[in-house]
């Protein structure tokens, strides 16, 4: 193999697709004024008091200037579309134009935690209450992980690698970071990265009721007429965490590519840190979230001194808000005393595989303007009086170098590190 061409890697645009709004300008400006974009499922009917979520607003494939009907029946899987959506806003962004010298060298990288489990429903109603024959043919293409990303190469015109980094709740940060390291290396020149999770089905918001994952709302809970106050985190009535669908990806391209295009470097990847837990399937190892921050921070050439915010995993779960700040208090030591710990969970809940992408891009932003976005909702825990986790609105406050956490089922920690300009 060549060595590697140790090329730095830059974020020069970025889209996204959330509870707060189709697009990222919609998202961030609703996620800037504070405002939660939580409320009561409308996607489906589910039986359980886990019914508060996160749903795209007006999410429609038929609205989107590249469907058509018959592409909108064939592709069921909601996260195929959305994928194509999301990264044609974040090449817009960056200003990329696809020619026959950037497409062969840009690569698209899409995780998912779920997938096209939307087009499995439809297709097993289809099976039982209308026979075989009416399973669709495109239900196995609506499954494959890698087809968003191999769908929006078809949209866009770029031919280099696509694939789905599976890293469950910390895809978009495990896809930043293989994409970050495949244009150091000199494997292409661009790369799309992020995740994508289209999961709002009975089945999947049952399960995770069932293993009491998400919140259980009641009449006597404060987000029973307010459901925007379902998500907590560091609250000291945390119940769990809130489901969501969501897209986001990030454009990186190498320095090189970056002065001969003109791009706009908005940031640059420092630093990756990952590990696995080999522990539990849902429960998190703080020894290895800890080596996974240390050496994100390490792989950026820094010390923990030097980061300035921490963009949280922070669930809204009792455990995991609680380990996810000792494993901080670890690292960081006096210095969290000083610094702002807040979750984009509380405004737009959890959307899984795309979570980590989508809030690598709102910590971006904020570098971009002078912002740091709140943890709203909050009620003041005991167990986290030494933490400064934004309480309920945005901060202006200059910053330049970002933690941002991502776990995920299975034992799977990702940790990237950013700087802004």
């Amino acid at each position: 193999m060549k060595a590697p061409a140790n090329r730095n890697v830059y974020v020069v645009g970025y889209g996204a697709a959330t509870p707060l709004g189709r697009t990222f300008p919609e998202t961030w400006q609703r996620a800037a004024r504070g405002e939660s974009g939580l409320r009561r499922l409308t996607r489906c009917q589910v039986d359980t008091r886990n019914n508060v979520v996160g749903e795209i607003p007006d999410w429609d494939p038929e609205t989107l200037d590249f469907v058509d009907k018959k592409e909108a029946y064939n592709w069921n899987a909601d996260f195929v579309l959305l994928t194509m959506a999301v990264c044609r806003e974040a090449l817009a962004h960056a200003g990329i134009e696809m020619d026959d010298t950037i497409g062969p060298r840009t690569a698209c990288l899409v995780g998912s935690a779920l997938n096209g489990s939307d087009a499995y429903r439809t297709a097993m109603d289809n099976y039982l209450n209308r026979g075989p024959l009416k399973i669709s043919p495109y239900l196995l293409p609506n499954l494959c992980a890698n087809l968003p990303a191999g769908k929006a190469g078809m949209l866009e015109g770029f031919t280099g690698p696509i694939f789905s980094p599976q890293g469950a709740c910390a895809s978009g940060n495990h896809a930043i970071g293989i994409g970050a390291r495949m244009i150091r290396d000199g494997d292409c020149d661009v790369a799309l990265v992020g995740g994508v999770d289209t999961c709002l089905i009975p089945e999947i918001i049952h399960g995770f009721a069932n293993m009491l994952a998400t919140i259980s709302i009641g009449p006597k809970d404060r987000a029973y007429a307010d459901p925007g106050q379902a998500s907590r985190p560091f609250s000291r009535d945390r119940k769990g965490m809130v489901l969501s669908e969501g897209g986001g990806v990030l454009v990186l391209a190498a320095d090189d590519v970056v002065a001969a295009h003109g791009l706009k470097a908005r940031a640059e990847v420092l630093g990756i840190g990952w590990t696995s837990d080999a522990f539990h399937f849902t429960q998190p190892n703080a020894a290895t979230i800890i080596r996974a921050i240390h050496g994100a921070i390490d792989d950026a050439g820094l010390a923990p001194g030097d980061i300035q915010y921490v963009n949280a995993h922070g669930t809204s779960t009792p455990k995991g808000d609680l380990t996810e700040i000792e494993c901080l208090r670890s690292v960081f030591g006096p210095h969290l005393d000083r610094m702002p710990v807040s979750s984009n969970k509380s405004q737009i809940g959890h959307s899984l595989g795309a979570a980590a992408a989508i809030e690598a891009a709102l910590a971006i932003e904020g570098m971009q303007q002078g912002i740091i976005l709140p943890t709203i909702n909050h009620l003041p825990d005991p167990k986290f009086d030494d933490i400064d986790v934004v309480p309920d609105r945005a901060r202006h406050q200059a910053h330049e170098i970002v933690l941002s956490n991502a776990f995920g089922f299975g034992g799977t920690n990702c940790c990237v590190v950013l700087r802004g300009f």
